[in-house]
């Protein structure tokens, strides 16, 4: 083999061992918004992946206020209803990598690749992502999102909430 070709073998599978892998993921946007109201308090705010039947498959993100004394601020994590009822109760938090903290208002982003978690176990399918807020001397709202997993194509689905949720968002990359 000549020492030209051989380089050009050299570079074709550096470039190929170098590249990126590109898994599939989605990647989930919420809006807290700004609320003009005497006494404000950060939302609990739960993301979740819904099967049709309404089963959870998997957990995405629980914010709440994590640094309460004794662990207080999960007693408050049953506010957020169609979450605690249908999985919440079940779990023991915090969830490393699930749990944190609550957010200020403002656009918060999370992303999430095919094959790590949450998303290890997720097969192929129909799906709702759903967003529950709760707020203390305020109300609560729940935000769905239907799509297809894995996505056959690239796509930005949104929905808005009218009072505790604003947009939400939830990018698909196949």
């Amino acid at each position: 083999m000549t020492k030209h070709l051989q380089l050009r073998y050299t570079v074709a599978l550096g470039a190929c061992l170098g590249a990126p892998a590109f898994a599939a993921g989605l990647g989930v946007g919420v809006e807290i918004p700004r609320l003009d109201v005497a006494e404000y308090h950060r939302p609990y705010v739960a993301a979740w992946i819904e099967r049709p039947d309404a089963t959870v498959a998997t957990t995405l993100a629980v914010w709440y206020d994590v640094k309460m004394k004794n662990a207080e601020g999960a007693k408050w994590l049953k506010d957020m209803r169609q979450w605690w009822r249908r999985t919440g109760r079940e779990l023991e938090l915090p969830i490393d990598g699930v749990t944190g903290p609550t957010r200020p208002v403002g656009k918060h982003q999370m992303q999430f690749t095919e094959g790590t978690n949450p998303l290890a176990k997720l097969p192929a399918g129909e799906y709702k992502l759903v967003v529950e807020a709760a707020r203390e001397v305020g109300g609560r709202e729940l935000v769905t999102i239907p799509f297809t997993w894995p996505a056959p194509k690239a796509a930005q689905l949104s929905a808005k909430g009218s009072t505790e949720l604003g947009q939400v968002t939830l990018d698909l990359k196949p």
